[in-house]
């Protein structure tokens, strides 16, 4: 399973974000990375990548990713590979974790549709498993969007979910150009649930060669006893199956079903349509300018501290 931020369209969409993007491949890995410019640094940032099957393949990534790195004049490199590698590997070959921010989730869960539909449906807790079938007995409909300008719709619910939750969302630019580039190869999608032609919930997925991912999603407050959400996510599993797709991935939960994480309420959620919690190594960063990255680190701990 290569994830989605990995994959050739989302290296188109960083493109349109004028962002510096490389790939190379060779015998069992590959890698897209993003050069990026931050306070006091610049890095190389492969997300959720590089792709490797073991500690060879990847010391193969890590050695061209380096090459590209010191041409670039980079401060580090940035990997959270998915497979292959372990905390103590990556410790023991110089990598530090990064542990002062939130980057991709290195918990999630996934689920296996190589199941029937009814043993998926099974897996799934009774309350989202009657909502995915009988949704449309209340009213609501939901149908899939890729036209760009209906971004709009999920865009809208998100600012009134981040004025409820005190939070701050992307930008409205920032989801036009993902479905500008997005949209026309059909890498991505937009769900839309409707009540009385009324759009009470939308959400975006991400479609990789054997993935779907479940991003952003958000919920109207005033049909909330309609469990929309709910609805949602059951009829994107079902339709990830019925287009041959392997698996699901519901993208983020909290770790050790900890009811005190700021994700467990979502995390509840989520693993009420079944499937199997995975856990990634995390985020890792090797420096390749020690004493640059040394100040880097510095800084960003001093912040942490004045949150």
């Amino acid at each position: 399973m290569i994830s989605f931020l990995q994959s050739k369209a989302w290296r188109t969409f960083q493109q349109k974000l004028n962002r510096e993007t490389f790939t190379d491949n060779g015998d069992n890995w590959s890698y897209l990375a993003i050069k990026e410019s931050g306070i006091l640094n610049t890095r190389l940032y492969a997300p959720y990548g590089p792709a490797v099957m073991d500690e060879t393949s990847f010391d193969s990534a890590v050695t061209s990713l380096k090459k590209v790195a010191h041409q670039q004049g980079v401060t580090f490199i940035r990997v959270e590979p998915q497979s292959g590698v372990t905390t103590d590997y990556l410790k023991s070959h110089d990598f530090r974790p990064v542990t002062y921010q939130q980057l991709q989730p290195a918990h999630t869960q996934i689920i296996d549709l190589s199941h029937t539909k009814d043993e998926i449906l099974a897996a799934m807790s009774q309350n989202s498993r009657n909502i995915t079938r009988n949704y449309h007995k209340k009213g609501m409909t939901i149908r899939i969007s890729h036209d760009p300008s209906e971004i709009t719709v999920l865009t809208s619910l998100l600012a009134r979910v981040a004025h409820r939750n005190h939070i701050t969302p992307h930008s409205e630019e920032y989801f036009r150009t993902q479905t500008l580039a997005l949209f026309p190869i059909k890498a991505a999608a937009l769900y839309i649930a409707e009540f009385e032609n009324t759009p009470i919930a939308a959400a975006l997925v991400y479609d990789s060669a054997d993935t779907r991912t479940y991003a952003h999603a958000a919920a109207s407050d005033e049909y909330r006893k309609l469990s929309a959400g709910t609805a949602l996510v059951g009829q994107m599993i079902l339709d990830a199956k019925d287009a041959g797709l392997k698996y699901f991935d519901l993208y983020g939960i909290a770790p050790n079903d900890n009811p005190k994480h700021p994700w467990a309420g979502f995390t509840r959620f989520k693993k009420s349509f079944g499937g199997k919690e995975v856990t990634y190594p995390g985020a890792w960063d090797l420096p390749l300018r020690p004493l640059q990255y040394r100040i880097y680190r510095t800084y960003q701990s001093i912040r942490k501290k004045l949150r």
